[in-house]
């Protein structure tokens, strides 16, 4: 139940991020394309414990979908725009998550956290 949790939380507060007018300065500082990479990697890795009986397909589609959700909602904000290279770096971010994760599963002496 935390792992859902905490999912839904960080799915919430970068959707916010994402489409506020505010500028929020700790975001602002950062590369945008890290903050892409970074927070689709978190969500990967809390999709995958929250929701392990979905498939990494799933999964991938389910992340790919909000990323592109955000963009196009952007597209019609008067201070964003849609960028592909923000879906690239949601991409990489995705696929770092699956490595976190493989590295985890590889290493862990137990694997009980991502079924």
């Amino acid at each position: 139940m935390i792992y859902k949790a905490a999912f839904f939380l960080c799915l919430i507060a970068i959707e916010y991020l994402a489409t506020t007018s505010l500028h929020i300065e700790i975001v602002e500082t950062l590369w945008d394309k890290f903050n892409h990479f970074f927070a689709f990697a978190t969500l990967m890795v809390l999709l995958t414990l929250a929701y392990g009986h979905l498939t990494q397909l799933q999964r991938v589609a389910l992340l790919l979908a909000f990323g592109i959700q955000i963009e196009l909602v952007q597209a019609f904000l008067p201070s964003r725009y849609f960028s592909l290279l923000d879906v690239v770096a949601d991409t990489i971010g995705i696929a770092v998550g699956i490595v976190i994760i493989w590295l985890f599963k590889r290493f862990s002496c137990s694997s009980r956290f991502f079924s």
